[in-house]
C-alpha cells in the first residue's frame, strides 16, 4: 500500500478526522462555515493524496488536483469564469472558482503556480496546529509519512539539491514530538499571518532558489 492511500486510510490526512480539524480550524479565522460548499472542500481537498507514492515529492504535491476537479464539476457551473492551469502532464487543465479555491491549499504548489494561497490553505496549516500530539502523531507514524516530512526539513549542507521543503522552517529532527512542537509554531503563526489574503514571503520556491533572509524569508 502506498504511503498516499495510507495517509488517507489512517494517517496525518485521514479521511474522517482531519476534515473535522480543518473546519475547526476554518471557524477559528473566519466564522463558522455556513457554506455547505466549504464542508464538502473539507472532506474531499485532501483525497487526491490516494495512490501517490510520495506525500511531498512531485506526485505528491499535484494531490491537489483531485479535489480541484471534484469541487470544479460540482459548483462551477459559470464556465465563463474558469481558469486554466498548468498541470504536471504539462497539458492545461480547466477549473472554476471553488475548484481554484480546493487546488491552492496547497502552499508550495501556489509558490509554483505563482498564485496567492486560498483560505483553505490557511485553515489546512492551521489544522495541524490545533489538532492534539496524542492524536496526530500515532497516525502520521503508522502511515510512515512523518520519516518523508522530518528529511525534507534538514537541508545538507553542499549536497548541491535544491532547498528542501521544510528546511527553512527551522525545525527539531532529533525527536518527532519536538518536531512536531516546531510545526505546529510555525503553521498556526503562518495561518494567522496570511488568513487575509497576503502575499506569501514564508514559503520557499523549491526549484533551486535560496533564502533571502538568514530567517528564511523569501522574495
Amino acid at each position: 500500500m502506498r504511503v498516499g492511500t495510507k495517509s488517507v486510510l489512517f494517517g496525518a490526512h485521514q479521511f474522517l478526522i482531519h476534515p473535522w480539524f480543518v473546519a475547526y480550524a476554518w471557524w477559528c479565522l473566519y466564522g463558522f462555515p455556513l457554506d455547505p460548499r466549504l464542508w464538502v472542500a473539507f472532506f474531499v481537498h485532501d483525497l487526491g493524496y490516494w495512490g501517490k507514492p510520495n506525500m511531498d515529492g512531485e506526485e505528491g504535491e499535484w494531490h491537489v488536483l483531485f479535489g480541484a476537479r471534484v469541487m470544479t464539476r460540482l459548483f462551477d457551473l459559470a464556465r465563463d469564469r474558469w481558469l486554466w492551469i498548468p498541470g504536471p502532464d504539462g497539458l492545461l487543465h480547466q477549473f472554476g472558482t471553488w475548484g481554484i479555491f480546493s487546488l491552492l491549499h496547497s502552499r508550495f504548489l501556489c509558490k509554483r503556480l505563482n498564485m496567492h494561497p486560498s483560505r483553505l490553505c490557511c485553515a489546512d496549516k492551521l489544522a495541524v496546529a490545533l489538532e492534539p500530539a496524542w492524536l496526530y502523531l500515532p497516525r502520521a507514524r503508522a502511515s510512515g509519512e512523518i520519516h518523508e516530512y522530518m528529511k525534507l526539513a534538514v537541508q545538507r549542507e553542499g549536497d548541491g539539491e535544491p532547498i528542501r521543503k521544510y528546511a527553512t522552517m527551522n525545525l527539531a529532527t532529533y525527536d518527532q514530538r519536538a518536531w512536531l512542537l516546531g510545526v505546529k509554531a510555525y503553521l498556526r503563526a503562518w495561518a494567522w499571518e496570511h488568513r487575509d489574503g497576503r502575499a506569501d514571503t514564508w514559503t520557499p520556491n523549491t526549484a533551486g532558489r535560496t533564502a533571502a533572509t538568514p530567517e528564511g524569508v523569501w522574495k
